[in-house]
């Protein structure tokens, strides 16, 4: 197909004033500059005839040009700009899709426009930084839900953070992030915290808990969420991180501690005992792999860890060392049930008391 206007076309333009004719006319023309080899003298006329329809007073005339011309690279900027700042039914396919607006035209329209339209470049298939943070400036819930569950977004941990402090309180947003393939670590614990908050108030109120169970009940299960974050070839710098904010927030507690280092994360032990007995990492490393009795009992007092507990962590510890996965399927079960056979072993060196305690957390965590 060519840009040239048949006898027909011409015709029916002559003697048909209808919105419709034009909206036709424009159809085909759109797709001709799009699709078609044209020489330049041609491209400069389908242009021109575009600014004038761009200006149509029939919205649908607009419409179909918008539509048409959404995807093309080679519409001109300032063309771009007049469809994108049009009413909705006209913008929002070139602000989704067209590949001309600058990052600086984005972030004027986030900051002056409608809801529809911010939604519309939250959806973009590349959403930048800047314009990622105008949009959270927004204050648009649906369009901040659409922001981060776009893959395409560039979305900085400070910026999901921002997300949450500004959007926390909307299920929304915090279904689209939950829903996002990867997030940084310190994210994915405070959206693990914020769903249990929530439904800790839905056990209460719909199936008759008390608010001390279901609280326990929430504890568990945010601790068992928080554990399994870690992939197992997790970092030490994002280790560290997640432990600074679990102890920054009241969550870096004994419990959690232990879970982790009977799934056999010794990084995150190790991390946690450092943090809470402010120990660099690599001193705690080695108090923790003392082969003494001394290393690792000081670093555990000193990090003001329960005192009765410390039989059950030192047999935990061990047995993490001499224990290893087997790296087939369901291994993390398999482990935890070898912890406890081995625990089991070593009985008398724990303490009943401490055994209960340890063999109930272990039990909770293979459930």
């Amino acid at each position: 197909m060519t840009s040239n206007l048949t006898e027909a076309d011409v015709t029916r333009l002559l003697h048909d004033p209808s919105p419709e004719a034009r909206a036709e006319t424009a159809a085909k023309i759109a797709v001709s500059f799009e699709r078609a080899k044209l020489n330049e003298t041609e491209r400069r006329i389908a242009t021109d005839i575009f600014r004038v329809m761009a200006r149509d007073v029939a919205v649908h005339v607009r419409e179909t040009l918008s539509r048409n011309l959404k995807a093309s690279d080679d519409l001109p900027h300032d063309l771009a700009l007049v469809l994108a700042r049009d009413v909705e039914s006209v913008a929002l396919p070139i602000l989704e899709h067209s590949a001309v607006l600058t990052d600086e035209d984005l972030v004027e329209i986030v900051r002056g426009s409608s809801a529809e339209k911010q939604a519309a470049i939250a959806r973009r298939t590349s959403v930048s930084a800047p314009v990622a943070d105008a949009l959270i400036d927004s204050r648009n819930e649906g369009a901040v839900a659409h922001l981060v569950e776009n893959a395409g977004a560039e979305l900085s941990e400070k910026a999901l953070q921002q997300v949450l402090d500004s959007y926390g309180e909307e299920d929304s947003v915090k279904g689209s992030m939950a829903r996002r393939a990867k997030l940084p670590i310190t994210v994915a614990e405070r959206l693990v915290v914020m769903v249990s908050d929530n439904l800790r108030e839905y056990l209460v109120t719909h199936h008759e808990l008390s608010p001390a169970l279901a609280t326990d009940l929430i504890l568990e299960s945010r601790e068992r969420a928080t554990v399994g974050l870690l992939p197992p070839a997790a970092e030490a710098p994002d280790i560290e991180k997640l432990v600074r904010q679990l102890k920054v927030n009241g969550r870096l507690t004994p419990s959690i501690v232990l879970r982790a280092l009977c799934l056999g994360d010794l990084a995150f032990f190790e991390a946690s005992l450092a943090v809470l007995a402010k120990t660099p990492i690599v001193n705690a490393h080695t108090l923790i792999h003392d082969p003494g009795s001394l290393g690792l009992k000081s670093l555990y007092l000193r990090a003001s860890l329960p005192e009765r507990m410390y039989p059950a962590f030192r047999v935990a510890v061990d047995v993490a060392r001499e224990t290893e996965y087997d790296g087939g399927e369901r291994d993390r079960e398999r482990y935890v049930s070898r912890m406890i056979e081995r625990i089991l072993t070593q009985y008398e060196n724990v303490g009943f008391d401490n055994l209960d305690y340890l063999l109930k957390k272990l039990k909770q965590l293979a459930a």
